[in-house]
């Protein structure tokens, strides 16, 4: 019988699809492996990655006074692993120990346990010190470059901060969100949402079971609340996976249309819909092949994510900007269809949880320009900074914003109205 996983070793081999093989985690978590895992082991190996990942520069750095010449991967992981453990208060004879055991189990490796025994008691000695004098992580430079140009050393800095320090969790409540603050010992935000700073299993938190609340970062939250009073209306949320917005939308009252092209994301929708008790038309389909008839449609169109990195710090490494392109496109191509959605009158909202302004303020700029008529209403949703508005109408969100409290996505957005 093959023995089952330890959390690091499920965290080194999370790190090489990750680094290795370009994939994110989310679809990294999956096989006997993983599935092996208690839930407890699970959630260290997915935090213990997420931090190595936050902190690759820094394990680098720590390392590399020490190699004479870079290892294999699989070995370069274990050592970032060990460095970031050693570094941030792991005990040197636990960490040491299983880090060689992991290189010796396998074959091609088992040769460099000695290498990995001697640097790992070396960082034990020396790396904490240096850590502590290490900057903040910077970006690829795939990504940090455009977004310098965009927004400015001082900014990328600071979003930079942001990454490194993580997120919180932020839900948003089916009713008084105030009293579910209050509950929960969180802090109810300017714009509606709930931040929990400590939270623990989600699952075992009061209200979850009952539905009376879904998790939901500040920022995506936002968009929703864009549309303003939908009770009774029928509106569409044409890429709705995996539901955060839906739900919104149908605890306001709306007639929803829950629109998405995956079958496998529409289940957590599903799930959630059951769990809070709200209803919505659910369809799977192509949101450019999709017919009706709406006053109102929330698009949160696909894109690179990249303003959902101290969320996911898995996707700069996993990604290299690859299709960008492609992406922006389509992102043009939905514009122009739903504007055929709406209904004389009718107002969509176009969002991305995006940093990339090609993905949010030109989007809104280039529609204007190929739809006459079509006009940008301004936001006034409670909340809002007056920093967050940008010149051609819609609201730019950054990771350093509320830098005190926290932090939130990146995500662009902006309300078109169509004219009757």
């Amino acid at each position: 019988m093959a023995a089952i996983p330890t959390a690091r070793a499920q965290a080194v081999a999370l790190l090489g699809q990750v680094l290795g093989q370009g994939r994110l985690l989310s679809e990294a978590m999956s096989g006997p492996a993983w599935d092996a895992l208690a839930p407890a082991d699970r959630a260290a190996a997915q935090r213990m990655t997420a931090e190595v990942l936050r902190n690759l520069e820094r394990c680098d750095r720590v390392l590399k006074p020490h190699l004479r010449k870079g290892p294999p991967l699989f070995v370069r992981n274990v050592l970032r692993l060990g460095t970031w453990e050693l570094c941030t208060g792991g005990a040197a004879h636990g960490v040491v120990n299983e880090a060689v055991q992991t290189v010796s189990a396998d074959r091609k490796t088992q040769s460099m346990k000695g290498l990995v025994n001697a640097v790992l008691r070396k960082v034990a000695d020396d790396g904490p010190a240096q850590w502590a004098k290490l900057r903040v992580p910077r970006l690829p430079r795939w990504l940090r470059d455009p977004l310098v140009s965009a927004w400015g050393p001082q900014a990328v800095s600071g979003m930079e901060a942001a990454h490194l320090a993580g997120a919180p969790l932020d839900l948003t409540a089916r009713g008084d969100a105030a009293g579910l603050a209050e509950a929960l010992g969180g802090e109810f935000l300017p714009t509606g949402s709930v931040r929990l700073r400590e939270a623990g299993q989600v699952t075992a938190l009061p209200g979850y079971a009952d539905g009376d609340w879904w998790v939901q970062d500040a920022a995506a939250a936002l968009p929703a609340r864009l549309l303003g009073n939908v009770s009774g209306q029928r509106v569409l949320d044409m890429c709705a996976a995996p539901g955060g917005k839906t739900l919104q939308l149908a605890a306001a009252g709306a007639q929803v249309t829950a629109l998405d092209l995956s079958e496998a994301r529409m289940g957590r929708l599903r799930d959630n819909l059951a769990r809070t008790g709200l209803a919505a038309e659910v369809v799977v389909g192509d949101a450019l092949e999709h017919e009706g008839r709406y006053d109102a449609i929330l698009l949160d169109a696909p894109c690179s994510a990249t303003g959902t990195i101290r969320r996911h710090p898995d996707l700069p490494h996993a990604k290299q900007g690859d299709g960008i392109s492609e992406l922006i496109g389509l992102q043009a191509a939905m514009i122009d269809h739903a504007l055929g959605l709406l209904a004389p009158g009718g107002r969509l909202v176009f969002c991305t949880c995006s940093l990339i302004p090609d993905e949010g303020e030109c989007q809104i700029e280039e529609a204007l320009s190929r739809h006459p008529g079509l006009a940008v209403m301004r936001p006034e949703v409670a909340g809002i900074e007056d920093d967050w508005r940008s010149p051609e109408g819609g609201l730019r969100l950054r990771p350093d914003f509320w830098a005190a409290r926290g932090g939130m996505d990146g995500f662009y957005m902006a309300i078109l109205h169509q004219p009757e």
